[in-house]
C-alpha cells in the first residue's frame, strides 16, 4: 500500500521560505509522476506542480509560477517543493500527489494522481 508522507509544513511571515517533502513509502513501480496540489480554507482542492519520473518536464500553477520549484530525489522516492516569496494567499493544506497520469504539452498540462498524502498546514501570516 502507498502512503505518500509530507513534511516541512509551518508558519512563516509573507516574503518567506518553506521546502515541502513527500516520501512514496511502499511504492515499488518504476517511472512514475509525483506533485502537489492544495486546499485552502473554504476552497476547493487545486493543482501547484507536478513532474515527470526524469525530472524533465515540471508544470506549474499560474499563481506559483516563479516562486515555487517542484523537484525529486528518485533515489529516496522523494518530491520536494520549494516555496519562496510566500504571499498570505498561499496558505492551504498542502497534499503530496503519486503516480496516476501526467501530461505535459507545449500548450497544455493535466495531473491525474493515484495516491494521496494527508497533508501538511502552510500558514503564512502578512
Amino acid at each position: 500500500q502507498v502512503q505518500p508522507v509530507e513534511s516541512g509544513g509551518g508558519l512563516v511571515q509573507a516574503g518567506g521560505s518553506l521546502r515541502l517533502s513527500c516520501a512514496a513509502t511502499g511504492h515499488t513501480f518504476p517511472n512514475y509522476p509525483m506533485g502537489w496540489f492544495r486546499r485552502a480554507p473554504g476552497k476547493e482542492r487545486e493543482f501547484v506542480a507536478a513532474i515527470n519520473w526524469n525530472s524533465d518536464s515540471t508544470d506549474y500553477a499560474d499563481s506559483v509560477k516563479g516562486r515555487f520549484t517542484i523537484s525529486r530525489d528518485n533515489a529516496r522516492d522523494t518530491v520536494y517543493l520549494q516555496m519562496d516569496n510566500l504571499k498570505p494567499e498561499d496558505t492551504a493544506v498542502y497534499l503530496c500527489a503519486v503516480d496516476g497520469e501526467y501530461y505535459s504539452g507545449p500548450s497544455l498540462y493535466y495531473y491525474y494522481p493515484t495516491f494521496w498524502g494527508h497533508g501538511t498546514q502552510v500558514t503564512v501570516s502578512s
